[in-house]
């Protein structure tokens, strides 16, 4: 790339996302509400789990305005985007992006959400904003993200800061040159490495809630006027740079295509986005045959590359911790074939020994195939070889994502939970017709326990 190209592509990205409004769809707009279900339907399910109250209980310690969802914690605008970023991501359930391999919601809406009481916006504004940080991080991951990349480098904590930085900077009305210089100053804080996903260590909680808050920051600092590079993504030590990629001279910008929030899909299963297909394939085998787990002599998981090469997917074992579980291929194939389902209990490995036993006896195996068709499919093929010799056999072409119906029913069942049936339904009523609200930031009162509003 020559100099004089140089700082072009965040020019034009700029552009694009400041003028997301026009380019929002009834389509898009609907999937935004989808989007902010799912993602807060985790955040209200997540809220007792060591990772959340951690999260939470540092929240706690900065005294603001904002509220951290489904507790009484009102804190700053920045506590509040970490922890409930870290409350969204806290069953590995939440929104992903396969072409940036991504978890976008759960960054996008805790800085929506904690920007959301300097402007109250209206409800439209909300959801613009939205498709404005999908667009970003989901442009901007298609351009660094691959098997290699991501082998080491988590993708949420480089594509997150990005995507919500421009979320807030769209929905704060920036103008061009803050807008530029929030997402250069965001990209600047990419971070997050993969070592957790085979020890089972907490980092991965805690990247979504550092690139939100450092979303916020770069803001911030952008309104009040910080210079930053116009070549911080393209530059010669720019971002792209940093991960040996280059920007195509027809590399897509923001809004080319039916826009990147259409392409994000719900889980059905609560753990890694690479063992879903393989985990819904084993429900399948479990379901369509009549045999005991205890007859299953060994198991081969078909999958594509990247599942394969993601750190801690292809792991038979031990699992000590929670994670270990929900990011092996293995285990998820294991629990599925041993229950059926894919209740959260499932994942805790020292409850369940006949799982972690049964995982023991899976192999990945690459399968040039399925490599070929992904990412624009995930799939996956798995063999059961019984005791006598029976072999069971099935295959998803592609992940089948959660229904729109099942996004809706969890989200009625953890916010009845956390905030009592009555708000639950409040409140989603009011996400339902978001689009004609006219303040948007009365989310955040929504989301806060019944008997904390009444103080």
């Amino acid at each position: 790339m020559n100099s004089a190209s140089q700082g072009t592509l965040l020019a034009k990205m700029v552009t694009r996302l400041r003028g997301a409004g026009p380019r929002s769809s009834v389509e898009s707009i609907a999937k935004a509400k989808l989007c902010l279900l799912d993602y807060l339907a985790c955040a209200l399910a997540s809220r007792e789990l060591p990772w959340s109250r951690q999260a939470v209980a540092l929240a706690g310690q900065s005294p603001g305005h904002v509220n951290v969802i489904g507790t009484p914690v009102l804190t700053s605008a920045g506590e509040a985007a970490f922890a409930n970023a870290v409350l969204g991501h806290g069953l590995v359930r939440d929104d992903m992006h396969l072409g940036s391999v991504s978890h976008l919601g759960t960054v996008v809406f805790p800085a929506l959400l904690a920007s959301a009481p300097a402007v109250a916006p209206s409800g439209r504004a909300f959801l613009q904003a939205a498709l404005a940080g999908y667009e970003a991080g989901g442009k901007l991951g298609r351009l660094i993200l691959d098997v290699e990349v991501a082998k080491i480098f988590r993708p949420t904590g480089i594509t997150g800061p990005f995507a919500a930085a421009a979320a807030a900077a769209h929905l704060l009305g920036l103008g061009e040159d803050a807008f530029g210089a929030a997402l250069t100053l965001a990209a600047n804080s990419a971070a997050g490495y993969n070592e957790w996903a085979s020890t089972g260590g907490s980092e991965m909680f805690f990247h979504v809630g550092f690139a939100a808050r450092n979303a916020l920051t770069a803001v911030a600092l952008a309104a009040g006027g910080a210079h930053a590079s116009a070549s911080g993504l393209d530059g010669r030590a720019g971002q792209l740079a940093a991960f040996g990629k280059t920007a195509p001279a027809d590399t897509p910008l923001p809004f080319d295509g039916d826009g990147e929030i259409l392409a994000v899909f719900f889980k059905e299963v609560p753990a890694c986005n690479f063992a879903q297909t393989a985990a819904q394939v084993a429900r399948d085998i479990a379901t369509g045959h009549d045999f005991a787990p205890k007859r299953i002599a060994a198991v081969e998981v078909h999958v594509p590359r990247a599942a394969a090469l993601y750190p801690g997917c292809d792991c038979a074992g031990p699992f000590a911790h929670v994670l270990q579980a929900k990011m092996s291929i293995h285990y998820n194939v294991a629990a599925a074939l041993a229950t059926g389902d894919f209740d959260e209990a499932n994942y805790r490995p020292e409850d369940n020994p006949r799982i972690a036993a049964l995982a023991d006896l899976a192999r990945v195996v690459i399968d040039e195939e399925l490599t070929a068709a992904f990412p624009a499919r995930q799939g996956a093929r798995i063999v059961v070889m019984l005791d006598d010799g029976t072999r069971l056999e099935a295959q998803a072409d592609d992940v089948r994502p959660a229904s729109n119906a099942l996004v809706r029913e969890r989200f009625i069942a953890a916010a009845g939970a956390a905030l009592g049936t009555a708000q639950a339904g409040k409140l989603l009523a009011f996400i339902d017709a978001l689009e004609a609200q006219s303040d948007a930031s009365r989310l955040n009162a929504l989301l806060a326990p019944a008997a904390e509003r009444r103080r």
